[in-house]
Protein backbone atom coordinates (compact mmCIF):
# COMPACT_ATOMS: atom_id res chain seq x y z
CA UNK A 1 0.00 0.00 0.00
CA UNK A 2 1.42 3.20 -1.02
CA UNK A 3 1.86 6.14 1.65
CA UNK A 4 -0.71 8.20 0.00
CA UNK A 5 -3.36 5.74 0.56
CA UNK A 6 -2.04 4.81 4.07
CA UNK A 7 -2.45 8.43 4.93
CA UNK A 8 -6.40 8.91 2.95
CA UNK A 9 -7.51 5.95 4.99
CA UNK A 10 -8.16 7.56 8.20
CA UNK A 11 -9.33 10.79 6.68
CA UNK A 12 -13.14 8.55 5.65
CA UNK A 13 -14.04 8.57 9.05
CA UNK A 14 -13.63 12.19 10.11
CA UNK A 15 -15.61 12.59 7.06
CA UNK A 16 -18.71 10.61 8.14
CA UNK A 17 -18.27 12.50 11.74
CA UNK A 18 -18.49 15.90 10.30
CA UNK A 19 -21.95 14.51 8.47
CA UNK A 20 -23.38 12.98 11.69
CA UNK A 21 -22.81 15.97 13.56
CA UNK A 22 -24.10 18.37 10.69
CA UNK A 23 -27.09 15.90 10.67
CA UNK A 24 -27.69 16.44 14.77
CA UNK A 25 -27.55 19.70 14.40
CA UNK A 26 -29.94 19.64 11.81
CA UNK A 27 -32.26 17.66 13.90
CA UNK A 28 -31.50 19.66 17.09
CA UNK A 29 -32.04 22.99 15.97
CA UNK A 30 -35.64 22.63 15.26
CA UNK A 31 -35.96 21.03 18.57
CA UNK A 32 -34.33 24.91 20.29
CA UNK A 33 -37.88 26.61 19.80
CA UNK A 34 -39.94 23.85 21.68
CA UNK A 35 -37.72 23.66 24.33
CA UNK A 36 -37.68 27.72 24.61
CA UNK A 37 -41.48 27.66 24.65
CA UNK A 38 -41.53 25.10 27.38
CA UNK A 39 -38.91 26.84 29.29
CA UNK A 40 -40.94 30.02 28.85
CA UNK A 41 -43.89 28.46 30.14
CA UNK A 42 -42.26 26.94 32.57
CA UNK A 43 -41.09 30.49 34.18
CA UNK A 44 -44.69 32.00 33.61
CA UNK A 45 -46.15 29.71 35.71
CA UNK A 46 -43.73 29.72 38.35
CA UNK A 47 -43.60 33.32 39.09
CA UNK A 48 -46.16 34.75 41.97
CA UNK A 49 -47.42 37.36 39.89
CA UNK A 50 -49.26 34.74 37.37
CA UNK A 51 -50.47 32.94 39.85
CA UNK A 52 -51.96 35.77 41.70
CA UNK A 53 -53.32 36.95 38.77
CA UNK A 54 -55.58 33.80 38.07
CA UNK A 55 -56.15 33.78 41.35
CA UNK A 56 -58.01 37.36 41.15
CA UNK A 57 -59.88 36.13 38.02
CA UNK A 58 -60.61 33.13 40.19
CA UNK A 59 -61.77 35.11 42.88
CA UNK A 60 -64.76 37.23 40.46
CA UNK A 61 -67.02 34.40 40.09
CA UNK A 62 -66.78 33.03 43.58
CA UNK A 63 -67.87 36.54 44.38
CA UNK A 64 -70.86 36.82 42.02
CA UNK A 65 -71.79 33.38 43.85
CA UNK A 66 -71.63 34.42 47.54
CA UNK A 67 -73.31 37.99 46.51
CA UNK A 68 -76.33 36.33 44.88
CA UNK A 69 -76.39 33.75 47.77
CA UNK A 70 -76.85 36.57 50.03
CA UNK A 71 -79.05 38.72 48.52
CA UNK A 72 -80.77 36.31 46.33
CA UNK A 73 -79.77 37.78 43.36
CA UNK A 74 -81.15 41.17 41.35
CA UNK A 75 -83.05 42.22 37.88
CA UNK A 76 -79.94 44.72 37.77
CA UNK A 77 -76.73 43.79 36.51
CA UNK A 78 -74.54 41.80 34.02
CA UNK A 79 -76.22 39.49 31.79
CA UNK A 80 -77.60 35.67 33.15
CA UNK A 81 -77.21 37.57 36.56
CA UNK A 82 -80.82 36.46 37.43
CA UNK A 83 -80.57 32.71 36.63
CA UNK A 84 -78.01 32.06 38.87
CA UNK A 85 -80.34 31.24 41.66
CA UNK A 86 -81.82 28.44 39.41
CA UNK A 87 -79.19 26.72 38.16
CA UNK A 88 -75.34 27.44 39.30
CA UNK A 89 -73.92 27.10 35.94
CA UNK A 90 -74.35 30.56 34.76
CA UNK A 91 -72.26 31.59 37.68
CA UNK A 92 -69.64 30.65 34.85
CA UNK A 93 -71.65 32.80 32.67
CA UNK A 94 -72.18 35.89 34.50
CA UNK A 95 -68.46 35.76 35.43
CA UNK A 96 -67.07 35.70 31.96
CA UNK A 97 -69.40 38.49 30.91
CA UNK A 98 -68.19 40.82 33.99
CA UNK A 99 -64.35 40.03 33.20
CA UNK A 100 -64.16 40.13 29.62
CA UNK A 101 -64.16 43.94 29.19
CA UNK A 102 -61.57 44.52 31.87
CA UNK A 103 -59.96 42.43 34.01
CA UNK A 104 -58.74 39.49 31.67
CA UNK A 105 -57.29 42.43 29.12
CA UNK A 106 -55.95 43.82 32.22
CA UNK A 107 -53.71 40.69 33.10
CA UNK A 108 -52.84 40.03 29.45
CA UNK A 109 -52.03 43.44 29.18
CA UNK A 110 -49.34 42.44 32.16
CA UNK A 111 -48.33 39.39 30.46
CA UNK A 112 -47.94 40.75 26.95
CA UNK A 113 -46.28 43.44 28.04
CA UNK A 114 -43.50 41.96 29.45
CA UNK A 115 -42.60 39.65 26.93
CA UNK A 116 -39.91 41.51 25.59
CA UNK A 117 -39.25 44.32 27.41
CA UNK A 118 -39.32 42.33 30.76
CA UNK A 119 -36.36 40.51 29.44
CA UNK A 120 -34.69 43.90 28.16
CA UNK A 121 -35.13 45.53 31.74
CA UNK A 122 -33.41 42.16 34.00
CA UNK A 123 -30.78 42.32 31.31
CA UNK A 124 -31.44 38.44 30.55
CA UNK A 125 -32.52 39.46 26.26
CA UNK A 126 -28.86 39.50 25.08
CA UNK A 127 -28.75 35.80 25.72
CA UNK A 128 -32.27 34.82 24.67
CA UNK A 129 -31.76 36.12 21.01
CA UNK A 130 -28.03 34.15 20.49
CA UNK A 131 -28.60 31.21 18.33
CA UNK A 132 -29.91 28.88 18.11
CA UNK A 133 -33.07 30.63 19.66
CA UNK A 134 -32.55 34.11 17.50
CA UNK A 135 -34.94 37.02 17.53
CA UNK A 136 -37.90 35.40 15.51
CA UNK A 137 -37.95 32.57 16.97
CA UNK A 138 -38.08 33.90 20.53
CA UNK A 139 -40.53 37.04 19.67
CA UNK A 140 -43.13 33.71 18.45
CA UNK A 141 -42.08 31.73 21.39
CA UNK A 142 -43.03 35.27 23.70
CA UNK A 143 -46.55 35.27 21.40
CA UNK A 144 -47.02 31.50 22.23
CA UNK A 145 -46.17 31.85 25.91
CA UNK A 146 -49.19 35.05 25.60
CA UNK A 147 -51.88 32.84 24.54
CA UNK A 148 -51.26 29.68 26.58
CA UNK A 149 -51.46 32.40 29.32
CA UNK A 150 -55.28 33.45 27.77
CA UNK A 151 -56.11 29.82 27.71
CA UNK A 152 -55.12 29.82 31.34
CA UNK A 153 -57.38 32.70 32.47
CA UNK A 154 -60.45 32.10 30.26
CA UNK A 155 -60.24 28.11 31.43
CA UNK A 156 -59.95 29.73 35.01
CA UNK A 157 -62.72 32.16 35.42
CA UNK A 158 -64.42 29.33 33.40
CA UNK A 159 -64.20 26.44 36.08
CA UNK A 160 -64.10 28.33 38.99
CA UNK A 161 -67.62 29.53 38.11
CA UNK A 162 -68.84 26.56 37.46
CA UNK A 163 -67.51 24.84 40.62
CA UNK A 164 -68.89 27.62 43.00
CA UNK A 165 -71.88 27.36 40.85
CA UNK A 166 -72.34 23.25 41.85
CA UNK A 167 -71.60 24.29 45.82
CA UNK A 168 -73.72 26.92 46.21
CA UNK A 169 -76.83 26.51 43.81
CA UNK A 170 -78.98 23.94 41.76
CA UNK A 171 -77.28 22.41 38.79
CA UNK A 172 -79.40 21.17 36.03
CA UNK A 173 -80.90 21.68 32.56
CA UNK A 174 -79.49 24.79 30.86
CA UNK A 175 -82.43 26.87 28.78
CA UNK A 176 -80.53 28.72 26.32
CA UNK A 177 -81.04 32.23 25.05
CA UNK A 178 -83.49 31.00 21.89
CA UNK A 179 -85.86 29.21 24.56
CA UNK A 180 -84.36 25.64 24.43
CA UNK A 181 -83.04 23.61 26.99
CA UNK A 182 -80.50 21.25 26.82
CA UNK A 183 -78.45 18.98 29.40
CA UNK A 184 -75.82 19.29 31.55
CA UNK A 185 -73.01 18.06 29.17
CA UNK A 186 -73.99 20.19 26.37
CA UNK A 187 -74.26 22.92 28.15
CA UNK A 188 -70.79 21.92 29.79
CA UNK A 189 -69.45 21.89 26.11
CA UNK A 190 -71.30 25.06 25.38
CA UNK A 191 -69.06 26.52 28.12
CA UNK A 192 -66.03 25.31 26.80
CA UNK A 193 -66.36 26.92 23.13
CA UNK A 194 -67.77 30.43 25.06
CA UNK A 195 -64.19 29.86 26.93
CA UNK A 196 -62.19 29.27 23.37
CA UNK A 197 -64.15 32.12 21.72
CA UNK A 198 -62.85 34.97 24.58
CA UNK A 199 -59.33 32.91 24.02
CA UNK A 200 -59.86 33.98 20.19
CA UNK A 201 -60.91 37.37 21.06
CA UNK A 202 -57.86 38.18 23.17
CA UNK A 203 -55.10 37.25 20.66
CA UNK A 204 -55.21 39.93 18.78
CA UNK A 205 -54.38 42.15 22.25
CA UNK A 206 -51.36 40.14 22.55
CA UNK A 207 -49.76 40.71 19.22
CA UNK A 208 -50.32 44.87 20.64
CA UNK A 209 -48.87 44.06 23.50
CA UNK A 210 -46.20 41.97 22.14
CA UNK A 211 -45.18 44.81 19.95
CA UNK A 212 -45.77 47.91 22.48
CA UNK A 213 -43.39 45.53 24.27
CA UNK A 214 -40.21 45.61 21.98
CA UNK A 215 -40.64 49.79 21.92
CA UNK A 216 -39.77 49.88 25.34
CA UNK A 217 -37.32 48.68 28.46
CA UNK A 218 -39.41 49.54 30.38
CA UNK A 219 -41.72 47.18 31.44
CA UNK A 220 -44.59 48.68 33.17
CA UNK A 221 -45.36 51.18 30.18
CA UNK A 222 -45.99 48.51 27.62
CA UNK A 223 -48.33 47.02 30.65
CA UNK A 224 -50.07 50.17 30.78
CA UNK A 225 -49.99 51.18 27.35
CA UNK A 226 -51.51 47.66 26.23
CA UNK A 227 -54.39 47.57 29.08
CA UNK A 228 -55.41 51.54 27.91
CA UNK A 229 -55.72 50.49 24.70
CA UNK A 230 -58.14 48.05 25.62
CA UNK A 231 -60.16 50.18 27.08
CA UNK A 232 -60.57 53.20 24.77
CA UNK A 233 -60.97 50.40 22.17
CA UNK A 234 -64.24 49.55 23.89
CA UNK A 235 -65.09 53.78 24.50
CA UNK A 236 -64.99 54.18 21.16
CA UNK A 237 -67.03 51.21 20.36
CA UNK A 238 -69.73 52.71 22.24
CA UNK A 239 -70.37 56.15 20.37
CA UNK A 240 -72.49 56.02 17.80
CA UNK A 241 -71.00 58.42 15.68
CA UNK A 242 -68.06 55.86 15.17
CA UNK A 243 -70.06 53.09 13.41
CA UNK A 244 -67.90 52.73 10.47
CA UNK A 245 -65.05 52.48 12.83
CA UNK A 246 -66.70 49.78 15.12
CA UNK A 247 -66.41 46.36 13.20
CA UNK A 248 -62.56 47.53 12.69
CA UNK A 249 -62.03 47.50 16.70
CA UNK A 250 -60.57 44.68 17.89
CA UNK A 251 -62.57 44.37 21.11
CA UNK A 252 -65.90 45.13 19.11
CA UNK A 253 -66.75 41.31 18.81
CA UNK A 254 -65.52 40.26 22.59
CA UNK A 255 -69.08 39.86 23.75
CA UNK A 256 -70.47 38.30 20.69
CA UNK A 257 -69.94 34.67 22.32
CA UNK A 258 -73.82 35.03 23.92
CA UNK A 259 -74.17 32.87 19.97
CA UNK A 260 -72.77 30.08 21.90
CA UNK A 261 -76.19 30.06 24.14
CA UNK A 262 -78.61 29.92 20.82
CA UNK A 263 -79.61 26.62 19.52
CA UNK A 264 -78.80 26.09 16.90
CA UNK A 265 -75.89 27.60 17.26
CA UNK A 266 -74.83 30.82 15.32
CA UNK A 267 -71.33 31.07 13.82
CA UNK A 268 -70.70 34.31 12.52
CA UNK A 269 -69.63 36.38 15.00
CA UNK A 270 -66.62 33.64 16.13
CA UNK A 271 -65.73 33.79 12.21
CA UNK A 272 -66.01 37.40 11.98
CA UNK A 273 -64.18 37.76 15.35
CA UNK A 274 -61.48 35.25 14.43
CA UNK A 275 -61.04 37.04 11.12
CA UNK A 276 -60.28 40.37 12.90
CA UNK A 277 -58.04 39.09 15.31
CA UNK A 278 -56.19 37.68 12.79
CA UNK A 279 -55.77 40.65 10.82
CA UNK A 280 -54.32 42.02 14.07
CA UNK A 281 -51.79 39.52 14.65
CA UNK A 282 -50.46 39.79 11.11
CA UNK A 283 -50.17 43.92 11.25
CA UNK A 284 -48.86 43.96 14.69
CA UNK A 285 -46.65 40.86 14.53
CA UNK A 286 -45.11 42.37 11.64
CA UNK A 287 -44.58 45.61 13.36
CA UNK A 288 -43.24 43.73 16.23
CA UNK A 289 -40.89 41.67 14.08
CA UNK A 290 -39.81 45.18 11.94
CA UNK A 291 -38.89 46.67 15.39
CA UNK A 292 -37.60 43.74 17.20
CA UNK A 293 -35.34 42.56 13.97
CA UNK A 294 -33.30 46.08 13.86
CA UNK A 295 -33.48 46.99 17.49
CA UNK A 296 -30.13 47.50 18.97
CA UNK A 297 -30.07 45.39 21.98
CA UNK A 298 -27.78 47.00 24.99
CA UNK A 299 -29.21 44.97 27.83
Amino acid sequence: MSSSETTAAPAAPHAGDARVRAAAARRERPSAGWALLGSEISVMFRRWRTWAMLAALAAVPILIAVAVRITGGSSRGPAFLTDISSNGLFVAFTALVVCVPLFLPLTIGVVAGDTIAGEASHGTLRYLVIAPAGRLRLLAVKYAGCAVFCIAAALVVGLAGALIGTLLFPIGPVTLLSGIQVSLGEAYLRLALIALYIVVSLLGLCAIGLFLSTLTDVPVGAMAATAVLAVMSQVLDQLPQLDALHPWLFSHYWLGFGDFLRDPIAWDSFNSNALLQLGYIAVFGALAVGRFTTKDILS
